[in-house]
This record gives structure tokens, C-alpha cells and sequence, in this order.
């Protein structure tokens, strides 16, 4: 090799990485201290960002000084911020610090978690982790635990175990296509039901035909007795039923589906219960909250999201299930190459899913739940359980808006609803400009849901770094804009 390609071979030397890792540790830290200084959205149009990069990679190595100029040029005026105090929009998926540590962790350590032999730590860490948080959730000890990427991934594989389950359709051996001998499967859910269960099911061959929607009660939540009666009629009709998901913390409204009274249809049924509880499910670990999570310890499977409300950095899903045989019957393939020594004495976390790389995911849960501790992550959700009670007690007291579900958890569903204002279309073209107006603040970041033909604003509160002024100062704000979108209005 001729000397002047040296520079070509090997990575980043240890002195250069210290320099330039401290460079960006010094940067992360100055962003978390200055992030209220941003504003919530980027004011850009689509293109501006790749308009401002080659359209080809360097042909020869750039400064890392460079590279790190470029992303207060280049990305950030792009940047949608997720963990500002301010944002307030679909769930929070909030970074702490400590989670921010673990990640730079494992991306150093850069391991596949697939066997045990693979990296025992990994493996270890996995058990060790989930372990903590079944007990924290108030689990049973017989529900296996396994950490996926997504809440969307996790389902996925529980609609997939909840379909193994059905051992006599032989689905595993021979397949969904070309049999006449299979019934169609019936999967059930609530008319509030995440659009990732849909997902799950087309990606299973289960189709939209397949998926039946449940009606639900005056606080959007599943009517068991209507679940009953639509089993009752598709078993007569042909269909095979075999899984029932029902949700703690819907994404519209976060209403509470009636889990117990769920749990025992489908036990009388013999079918499939999965509980969604992404975004709720963290709140599991108050006691005062554990009331809404009754009936979930019969679930098959049990989805929480740790990167919703528990300051883990994306991407990290806790999926337990008390049929792990099953999990693993759905998923296990083992080629020779795969075959250790250990295997019958060992979890290998390969054999219950899709992915056969699996990043060391679990050292950042580890992090944040070692960091604040069980009393410092419960003190937190309380917060912005209160935080979110005192808005909807706001919202109540004002004529001009009325709430429009209940608040179980810490986020709120609403709508400006002025006097005279009877017409629903036009309350939703009200409400709609209302959105508009606070979001091209760029102060705040809110979402909005439709329910029941209604045009509905949420304030999800979730993220650490908010607090109870930030929550002030978007309910001023939408005082302020409903009181300039009304002028605009009559002045049109």
C-alpha cells in the first residue's frame, strides 16, 4: 500500500474522538440549555433543507470541525423539536440526558443482541431491565418480557402470536394463500383503536375485512357487550375469531377501554386479548393510577412504551406476553450458523421476533431508570398528570371552550366552542384556524383529532423539561388567537 493512502485506512484516532466527542457533548449540553431559545417548528419549505446539501457525497474526508458547523447551518433550521418544554403535540417521545448517555453507549459498544452468546450483557441487561419494569407496571412474574424498536413492531408480533395460537390452521407450515381449507380470521378492536393495529394486519394477512370495529361508549371506550355480540356473529357466519386488542390511553382521547370485562370474553372465547397501552402504560407504576390498568394482567400480551412517557430516547417498546411458547413458536428459525452451546440453557432473543439485529437497546432504560429512580420517574408523571388536570379545570371554567373526553391521563381533548356557535362545520373550520394560528407561532407544537365528525385539539403534556408555565402560556395564547381568529372571522 503506497504511504499516501494511509490516510484512507483505519477510523478516527482515540485523540481525535475525545476532541470531537467533547466538541459534541459540549453541544448537546448547550442545546438543552438553550432549546427554549428555539422555536418549537422550523419556518421552512419543503426542499430548503436538501437544497442547502451536495448532491453527492465527498469525494475526499471533510473536517469533522466542518461537519459540525453544518448542523446548526444545515439541520437545525429543519428541526422539528421534539423535546422542547413547548411541544405539546401527538405523545411526547422525550430524550433525558441519561437516556442520551446510554445511547451514545450502545452505539459505541455497537453490538447484536441476537443469541446470548452474541453478547451475555446484552442478553442479561434485556432479562434485567424488563424484569424491573413488569414489576414496576405490577405485572405477574410468569409475563415474559422482550424490548422491539416500536409500539407499532411490538403489536405487530403480537397479532402474529395471537395468530400461532391457532395451532390446528397449521399457519406456520403451510401458509394463509391458496387454501381453501382456512376460515377467514376476524381480529376485533375499538373504533378508537391505533392505526397500527390496521397495520399489524394487513402486513399478517388478516386484510381489512378482517378487522372489526367495535362500537364505544360516551367516553370512547369499547363496549364489551357488543364485542360479545359481534363474536357471536361472525362465529355463525363463518369467520374465525381469534384476537380482541383493547387500549389503555387511546391516541384521540386516551380513553380507558374496559380491559377486565375484555379479559373475560375472550377467555370464555379462548381468544387473543392484546392490551395497547403505549403511551398510558407508563403511569402503571402510580398506585393511584393502577385502577385504570385492571383486568390487563390477563391480557396474552401487553405493549408499554418507555420512549412515550418515560424519558427513554426513540426507539424502545416493552412487549410482555404470559405465552412466550407461543411468541417463540410464531418467530424461532435457527440455522446451523446460529447453533451454540447454550442455547438450552439461555434466552436468545432472536427466536421471539422478526429482527435478528438488536441493538443494545435496554442499557438506556437502564440509565433512566437508575438515574431518577422508581420515586423520581413517578414524581414526574404526577406532575404532568396535575399539570393537564389544572388546563382541563381551565378549560371547563371558560365559556369560549369545552372539553370533549375525560382527562385520565396527561393529555387533554378540546375545542373552542364560543357562544352562538352551533353550527358544527363551522366550529371545525373555527377550530381548525385556531391550530393554524398557534402553530405559526412557532411557540408551541399542537395536534388535532376528529371524533365523532368533531374537529378536536390535544395538549398531550409529557415531555421532562415542561412545566406548569409553559402550560400557562399556551392557554393564554389560545385565549389570545381564538379572540383574533373570531375578528378575522366576523370581519370576513
Amino acid at each position: 500500500m503506497h504511504e499516501n493512502d494511509l490516510k484512507f485506512t483505519g477510523d478516527m484516532s482515540a485523540a481525535d474522538f475525545r476532541k470531537y466527542g467533547y466538541a459534541m457533548v459540549d453541544w448537546i449540553a448547550n442545546f438543552f440549555d438553550t432549546i427554549e431559545d428555539r422555536p418549537v417548528l422550523p419556518a421552512i419549505q419543503p426542499g430548503d433543507i436538501r437544497s442547502k446539501i451536495p448532491s453527492s457525497a465527498p469525494k475526499l474526508p471533510e473536517a469533522f470541525e466542518k461537519m459540525i458547523a453544518d448542523i446548526d447551518r444545515v439541520i437545525m433550521p429543519g428541526m422539528t423539536h421534539w423535546n422542547h418544554p413547548r411541544y405539546l403535540a401527538y405523545f411526547s417521545s422525550v430524550g433525558s440526558a441519561p437516556g442520551v448517555l446510554g445511547e451514545l453507549l450502545a452505539a459505541a459498544l455497537n453490538i447484536n443482541g441476537m443469541l446470548w452468546q452474541s453478547c451475555p450483557s446484552s442478553t442479561e441487561l434485556e432479562q434485567v431491565t424488563t424484569a424491573w419494569m413488569r414489576q414496576l407496571l405490577g405485572l405477574p412474574d410468569h409475563f415474559f418480557g422482550v424490548i422491539y424498536d416500536t409500539g407499532s413492531v411490538s403489536t405487530m408480533h403480537a397479532l402474529a402470536a395471537a395468530r400461532e395460537q391457532m395451532a390446528d390452521l397449521q399457519i406456520r407450515e403451510k401458509g394463509m394463500t391458496g387454501r381453501a381449507d382456512l376460515p377467514r380470521l376476524r381480529l376485533y378492536i375499538s373504533e378508537h383503536t391505533h392505526s397500527s393495529i390496521d397495520k399489524a394486519a394487513l402486513a399478517l394477512g388478516i386484510g381489512m375485512e378482517g378487522i372489526r370495529r367495535i362500537p364505544s361508549d360516551a367516553n370512547f371506550a369499547m363496549q364489551p357487550e357488543a364485542l360479545r355480540t359481534a363474536i357471536q356473529e361472525d362465529r355463525s357466519t363463518g369467520w374465525r375469531p381469534f384476537c380482541v386488542v383493547a387500549t389503555i390511553g387511546t391516541t384521540s382521547t386516551t380513553a380507558v377501554d374496559p380491559v377486565a370485562e375484555i379479559a373475560n370474553i375472550c377467555e370464555r372465547e379462548d381468544l387473543w386479548l392484546h392490551v395497547d397501552a403505549a403511551y398510558a402504560g407508563s403511569a402503571a407504576i402510580l398506585p393511584e393510577m393502577q385502577h385504570h390498568f385492571a383486568g390487563w394482567e390477563k391480557a396474552d400480551s401487553v405493549l408499554v412504551n418507555p420512549h412515550k412517557w418515560l424519558f427513554v430516547p426513540l426507539d424502545l417498546s416493552l412487549m410482555y406476553t404470559r405465552k412466550p411458547g407461543v411468541l417463540r413458536r410464531a418467530f424461532s428459525l435457527v440455522p446451523e450458523y446460529l447453533r451454540t452451546a447454550h442455547d438450552d440453557n439461555v434466552v436468545n432473543f432472536m427466536d421471539y421476533g422478526i429482527p435478528l439485529g438488536r441493538r443494545f437497546r435496554s442499557i438506556k432504560l437502564w440509565f433512566v431508570l437508575r438515574y431518577y429512580g422508581v420515586d423520581g420517574l413517578m414524581a414526574r408523571l404526577r406532575y404532568h398528570i396535575q399539570l393537564a388536570q389544572n388546563l382541563a379545570q381551565k378549560i371547563d371554567a371558560d365559556s369560549d371552550f369545552e372539553r370533549v373526553a375525560p382527562t385520565h391521563f396527561s393529555t387533554v381533548a378540546f375545542r373552542a366552542c364560543p357562544a352562538g356557535w352551533q353550527d358544527e362545520d363551522a366550529l371545525n373550520k373555527l377550530n381548525a384556524r385556531l391550530l393554524e394560528a398557534v402553530n405559526a407561532t412557532r411557540r408551541f407544537y399542537l395536534t388535532h383529532t376528529k371524533i365523532g365528525g368533531k374537529f378536536v385539539l390535544r395538549i398531550a403534556i409529557g415531555n421532562i423539561r415542561t412545566e406548569a408555565r409553559h402550560i400557562e402560556d399556551v392557554w393564554q395564547l389560545l385565549r389570545t388567537m381564538l379572540r383574533d381568529v373570531l375578528k378575522n372571522v366576523q370581519n370576513a
